[in-house]
């Protein structure tokens, strides 16, 4: 895949939703759906930026995570991708923004991705993932140990 577009205009109070498959407009329409469904207690729509553009198409979390590597901000990244559209219950792909760099050593390193880079998450789930990533109240790799002990590999959220 060619060198995608830089992400610009992420507010960092907004979940960051990248479509990576066009094979269905309406399961694509129902995930944008959810994911604007208020969230918790808040009567407003959730926070969510959507990058709905096909130049993404076939993007890999690895693909996205390189495009938004400026953003020291953002912890981690949700991708609408082939399992999201074709999936009854449309898991998102999660993916952590943490980098080796980041960590003190390699063990470090390895702790916080004991479950890998990357989970699947509800719609619903999405808002919690990225609320509590964003203000240091739970690790990714928490995110990811929740979703690891799921059934189906899906975080449900709380």
């Amino acid at each position: 895949m060619g060198a995608l577009p830089a992400i610009t205009g992420h507010d960092g109070f907004d979940a960051l939703v990248v479509r990576t498959d066009y094979s269905d407009d309406q399961a694509w329409q129902d995930v944008a759906a959810a994911l604007t469904e208020p969230w918790a207690d808040e009567p407003d729509e959730a926070c969510v930026y959507f990058v709905n553009d096909p130049v993404w198409a076939g993007a890999s979390v690895d693909d996205v995570l390189t495009a938004v590597r400026g953003d020291s901000d953002l912890a981690v990244v949700f991708l609408a991708d082939r399992t999201t559209m074709q999936s009854d219950s449309h898991p998102l792909l999660a993916g952590t923004t943490l980098t080796r760099e980041e960590c003190l050593d390699d063990e470090d390193y390895e702790h916080l991705t004991e479950f890998g880079r990357e989970f699947r998450t509800t719609p619903a789930g999405v808002h919690d993932v990225y609320a509590n990533l964003s203000i240091g109240n739970l690790g990714f790799e928490e995110y990811a140990a929740l979703a690891h002990d799921d059934p189906e590999g899906i975080y449900r959220s709380f």
